[in-house]
């Protein structure tokens, strides 16, 4: 079997009336050296301008690109993620790429995934977080840093416009990216890998977690419980994290408290997750 025809990958990217951001992501996904994916943009709720940025680059892509709309009822990230799962058969081997509307790919983000991806196991990639005015000069003047050279990169973290360099080392598979493969920590949604099969035996994402924060924990955990192992994706697989303002963190004692109580028990299912969609 091809390597471009296994899996078939299915990209999520959640949205929320970013649209500029939006635009950047897609380009950065226009971009890709292997093209053999479809796209799920998850929006909570945006409004039509989001929708008008959408429509432009379905018109362009030469992959599918598919826009879930949930009401805008507040934060509820975990919800449309699986609104954006429901849209799959169940019976297709997807190999789902969770990651955000204000993380842009590297060229060979698409392919290095695919070059990990291993039965059994999910992928937990790394980001190089961009500084406030950084962030603002590349979305004001549309720059294409997905394609930037290392030097340009090396003057970026010069001028502390990045706030890390070596994400951009890039190694190959070995049995180091298994090792500590029970390790929860560090595994984020801007930038996971999952088996299709997994995710529906997990039953999705957890959407008893009230506003942001640890839903995506909650996920990774639950996984390792069900015998799911972490591969390290760190140093191939790489996104570039546009800055934003940090979301209202009200909610995040509850939801500690409620992953607290996930981790002392061996539970797998969510407890409000995908199938209420089905």
């Amino acid at each position: 079997m091809s390597q471009l025809s296994y899996p078939k990958i299915i990209v999520i990217v959640p949205t929320y009336n970013r649209p500029d951001a939006l635009a950047l992501v897609l380009d950065g996904y226009l971009a890709q050296t292997d093209q053999e994916f479809s796209l799920i943009i998850a929006d909570d709720g945006s409004t039509f301008t989001t929708s008008q940025v959408i429509q432009q680059y379905q018109a362009r892509a030469p992959f599918s690109i598919t826009h879930i709309w949930q009401e805008d009822c507040g934060y509820r990230l975990a919800a449309v993620r699986n609104r954006a799962l429901a849209t799959l058969r169940p019976d297709i081997p997807y190999y789902v790429i969770f990651t955000d509307g204000d993380c842009i790919p590297l060229p060979d983000f698409i392919a290095q995934h695919r070059k990990l991806a291993e039965p059994g196991f999910f992928i937990a990639g790394n980001r190089i977080l961009l500084a406030e005015g950084f962030t603002r000069e590349i979305l004001e003047n549309n720059i294409p840093v997905y394609s930037w050279n290392k030097w340009k990169w090396f003057y970026a973290w010069w001028r502390r416009d990045i706030n890390r360099l070596l994400p951009l080392i890039k190694f190959g598979d070995g049995a180091w990216r298994r090792f500590n493969s029970r390790r929860w920590r560090g595994a984020k949604t801007c930038n996971l890998a999952v088996w299709w099969s997994d995710l529906l035996r997990v039953n999705g994402l957890d959407e008893s977690y009230s506003g942001w924060g640890l839903e995506d924990s909650d996920l990774v955990i639950r996984l390792l419980h069900a015998g799911v192992r972490h591969k390290n994706g760190r140093y191939a697989a790489t996104v570039l994290h546009l800055w934003h303002q940090e979301n209202d963190r009200a909610n995040l004692a509850k939801n500690q408290l409620h992953l607290r109580e996930l981790i002392a028990t061996n539970r797998i299912h969510a407890l409000r997750g995908l199938d209420q969609y089905f």
